[in-house]
């Protein structure tokens, strides 16, 4: 089984050397492919002189579906690997893709992410929905495995999204009867140096990617608006609580909430569209299949 690690990155110099030295320990026999774009950190340089990859695809556009979809463009083997470039892949990661896939009839596989804090380690479980007539395996696009097959049939991913793209597409496989397996031994790990903190969140832009992920594969449904309703009002009483402690600012709270619902509606508007461009089983208008013009240059040492 040929396994390519694809491996996006945007200004991540440091995180992708480590994400690189990883797989060169844990995952030698790998074609291993960097998408970058476009970086300002010396990226480009960088993994140039590694002996270790082997193609390098310089993109111009920063969306991360876009990039996840050159990697596909330019992946050789049969079965198609991603790898956040701030991840680290763990120990037996390689062979946990081989032998799930070997070993069943799924299309895909993925495994946790773990967070290395300085309290210990922390672990984003398996998530799972049940919107849809059967239950849909959500994954870390990050850390997940598919075969090439499946990839073709689903399009790859949705390049009109700006995050959210490996919700959407597990959403898809699972429309199409795709399987998805888990597996704890195909595990990745984010290093940090501190505890972390919070990071600015895009509302506008998390409920755009929302409602028009749902709406484009399940149609203007009373479970597609209470779902969306329900996860607003649970972001809402958490902002709230940070504007009561003084971690958060009432204007800022209100801006948030405009955000929210134009972003929403963006997104259910944009989602009508999509569904009757694309009405086969694969809802991805903005696909793999639509465009061929994404990589700007291409190292291939193979």
């Amino acid at each position: 089984m040929d396994v390519s690690v694809v491996v996006p990155t945007l200004n991540g110099r440091d995180c992708l050397a480590s994400a690189l030295d990883s797989l060169a320990v844990r995952a030698p026999d790998a074609e291993v492919v960097v998408v970058n774009g476009p970086s300002a950190d010396g990226t480009s340089g960088m993994v140039r002189d590694r002996d270790d990859v082997d193609v390098l695809v310089e993109v111009a556009t920063r969306t991360l579906n876009v990039a996840r979809n050159a990697g596909i463009e330019a992946a050789a083997g049969d079965v198609v690997a991603f790898l956040g470039h701030d991840l680290v892949a763990e120990s037996g990661w390689i062979d946990a893709v081989r032998e799930t896939l070997a070993a069943s009839d799924a299309d895909a596989v993925a495994g946790p992410c773990r967070h290395r804090l300085r309290a210990g380690v922390t672990v984003v479980e398996r998530e799972s929905s049940d919107l849809a007539d059967g239950d849909v395996a959500f994954f870390d696009g990050g850390n997940a495995a598919f075969r090439g097959s499946a990839l073709r049939a689903a399009d790859g991913f949705d390049e009109y999204m700006e995050t959210g793209g490996a919700r959407d597409l597990a959403h898809r496989l699972g429309a199409m009867g795709r399987q998805v397996e888990w597996t704890e031994a195909m595990a990745a790990t984010h290093e940090y140096e501190t505890d972390g903190g919070q990071t600015d969140r895009d509302w506008g832009w998390k409920y755009r990617a929302l409602s028009y992920r749902l709406v484009k594969n399940y149609g203007l449904r009373p479970a597609v608006a209470t779902t969306t309703v329900r996860e607003a009002l649970a972001d809402a009483r958490t902002t709230f609580t940070d504007v009561v402690r003084g971690d958060g600012r009432p204007t800022a709270w209100v801006g948030n909430g405009r955000d929210v619902v134009v972003g929403a509606l963006t997104g259910a508007s944009d989602a009508v569209v999509a569904r009757g461009r694309d009405r086969s089983p694969a809802r991805n208008p903005h696909g793999l299949s639509s465009r061929g013009d994404r990589a700007v240059t291409v190292y291939d040492r193979r």
